[in-house]
C-alpha cells in the first residue's frame, strides 16, 4: 500500500485510541519512512529537519498561553462578570426573559469572538467568567447546549474567518505557509499563479463560516429554544460581586491589552504582541497575593504546550510524508478511482479531514498533515486556488467543534460543567458537532464548487 496511506491510517487509529497524538505522529512519521524505503535513519534525519517549521506557531501559543494566564489574574474578568450579572439581575422579570437571555448570549458571544482576535487569551476566559453566570442562567431556564454553542461558534469561526490573533496564526501562520508549501510557492515562482496573501485565505473562508453562522441559528432559535430546568441546589455561587477589584491593574490590564493587539498588527507577529502584553502585566497589573509573574507564565505555556508539541511533530511528520514522493503517486491514485468528478473529490475530502481533525482534536495541528496531500490533488482535479484554500482550512477546522479532546468543546465544558449538571459529551460534543459540523461540509463542499 501506498506509505501515505498507511501512515495517516495509523495516525488516525492511534488517536482514536487516544494514543498521545504526539506518539502518534512520530509513530506514523516512522512507519511511512519505513515502508517508503527510506530507512530508519533517513527517515529519522527527515523528521527532525521539518521540526522546525512548527517552532514559530509553538512559541506564539505558549506566550498567549501566558498572557492569558496574567491577563486573568488582574480581575478584569471578576469586573466583567460582576458588570453582566448586575445589568442582568439575579431575579429577572418574566416579561423581560427574553431580552435578558439575547442580552446575555451575545455578552457571551462577543467575550468568545474577542477572546481569539482582541484579547487573544483563546479558553482562558471560559472557567473565570462563566461559572459565576450559572445562577443567571438557571433564573434564565436557559439551555446550556445552547451557551456551549455560543461558546464554541466564537472560538472556531473567528479565527476562520477573522486574520487577527488566533486568526492571524491559523489564516497565515499554518494555512497560507502550509498551502506554500505544498505546492503553492513553485506555481507562483513559475508564474501561473498571483502571490497570495492572508486576504486571499480570508475571503476563500467567507462561505464556510457562513456555514457556522447558519448552524448557530438553528441551536439558538429551533433546537435549544425551550427552557431547561437545572437543580438550584447544585449551581456554582462564585459571587464575583464581592471579589475585590484594583482599579490600577485593570487598567493596566487594558493598557496591555491595547499595546499587544498594536504590536501585533505592527510586526504581524503573534509571539511579539503576546510578550510586549505579558511584560507590561509583570510590571503592574498582576495580583501578587495570587500569583508570580513566574508562576503565571508556568502556567500558561503549560496550558498551550501540548498543541504547540502536536504543531512541531506534524511538521516533522509532513516532512516525512513529502520525503517518501508517494504523494504524487497517490493523487494519481484517488483520481484514476473517482475519476473527474471534483464533487465527489471534493466530498471526500472534506470527510477526511473531519476523521483526522476528530481524531487528533485541533485544526491548528491539522493543517501541516492534510496540505501535503490536499494540495496537489486539488490541483490534479483543476480546482481553483480559492476552493483549494477554503477545502483545506474547512477540512481543517471540522473536527475542532465536534471533537471531545478539542479545546473548543473542552473549554465550554470546564465552565458549564462547573456544577457538574453539563455533560461533555451529550451537552457539549453532540450538539457542536451537529450544528456547525454538519454545516460546514455542506458549505465547504458549496465554496469548493462556486470559488
Amino acid at each position: 500500500m501506498n506509505a501515505v496511506i498507511i501512515a495517516v491510517l495509523l495516525m488516525m487509529g492511534l488517536s482514536v485510541l487516544r494514543v498521545n497524538v504526539v506518539i502518534a505522529l512520530m509513530v506514523s512519521a516512522l512507519i511511512a519512512g519505513l515502508v517508503a524505503g527510506l530507512g530508519l535513519s533517513e527517515t529519522i534525519v527527515t523528521f527532525n529537519a521539518g521540526l522546525g517549521g512548527g517552532a514559530e506557531v509553538a512559541l506564539s501559543y505558549a506566550l498567549l498561553g501566558a498572557f492569558a494566564v496574567a491577563l486573568s489574574h488582574t480581575g478584569i474578568t471578576d469586573l466583567l462578570a460582576r458588570g453582566i450579572i448586575q445589568r442582568l439581575g439575579k431575579e429577572p422579570d418574566p416579561q423581560r426573559l427574553r431580552r435578558v437571555s439575547a442580552g446575555l448570549l451575545l455578552v457571551i458571544l462577543l467575550m468568545a469572538v474577542c477572546s481569539q482576535n482582541l484579547i487573544p487569551v483563546h479558553i482562558a476566559f471560559i472557567p473565570i467568567l462563566i461559572p459565576p453566570l450559572l445562577h443567571t442562567m438557571e433564573s434564565l431556564k436557559m439551555d446550556r447546549r445552547k451557551v456551549a454553542c455560543v461558546i464554541t461558534f466564537g472560538l472556531v469561526t473567528t479565527y476562520m474567518a477573522v486574520p487577527l490573533g488566533f486568526g492571524l496564526i491559523f489564516q497565515e501562520g499554518l494555512l497560507l505557509q502550509n498551502l506554500l508549501d505544498s505546492g503553492f510557492q513553485p506555481l507562483i515562482d513559475e508564474g501561473k499563479i498571483d502571490q497570495l496573501t492572508v486576504s486571499d485565505v480570508a475571503n476563500s473562508m467567507i462561505i464556510p463560516a457562513i456555514g457556522m453562522f447558519c448552524g448557530l441559528m438553528v441551536a439558538l432559535f429551533f433546537s435549544y429554544r425551550k427552557p431547561r430546568n437545572y437543580d438550584v441546589a447544585k449551581t456554582v455561587k462564585m459571587a464575583p460581586e464581592h471579589q475585590e477589584l484594583n482599579p490600577r491593574r485593570i487598567i493596566v490590564a487594558l493598557l496591555a491589552i491595547i499595546v499587544a493587539l498594536a504590536v501585533q498588527l505592527g510586526t504581524s507577529s503573534m509571539s511579539f504582541g503576546a510578550l510586549t502584553g505579558f511584560a507590561i502585566l509583570s510590571i503592574g497589573g498582576l495580583n501578587r497575593d495570587e500569583i508570580s509573574a513566574q508562576s503565571a507564565f508556568t502556567r500558561g505555556v503549560h496550558m498551550m504546550a501540548n498543541i504547540g508539541f502536536i504543531m512541531i511533530a506534524a511538521k516533522g511528520f509532513a516532512s516525512v510524508i513529502n520525503e517518501t514522493g508517494q504523494v504524487p503517486e497517490l493523487v494519481n491514485s484517488v483520481q484514476s478511482i473517482i475519476g473527474d468528478n471534483r464533487a465527489l473529490a471534493s466530498l471526500l475530502m472534506l470527510c477526511v479531514g473531519l476523521v483526522i481533525t476528530m481524531g487528533i482534536g485541533s485544526s491548528f495541528s491539522t493543517i501541516p498533515i492534510i496540505t501535503t496531500i490536499y494540495v496537489p490533488l486539488g490541483l490534479s482535479f483543476g480546482f481553483s486556488i480559492p476552493a483549494i484554500i477554503a477545502l483545506v482550512g474547512t477540512a481543517a477546522a471540522l473536527g475542532d467543534a465536534g471533537s471531545p479532546a478539542s479545546d473548543s468543546t473542552l473549554g465550554p465544558t470546564s465552565g458549564l460543567n462547573a456544577d457538574g449538571q453539563h455533560d461533555h459529551i451529550r451537552d457539549t460534543v453532540i450538539p457542536t458537532f451537529i450544528h456547525f459540523n454538519l454545516p460546514l461540509i455542506a458549505f465547504g463542499w458549496i465554496a469548493s464548487m462556486v470559488l
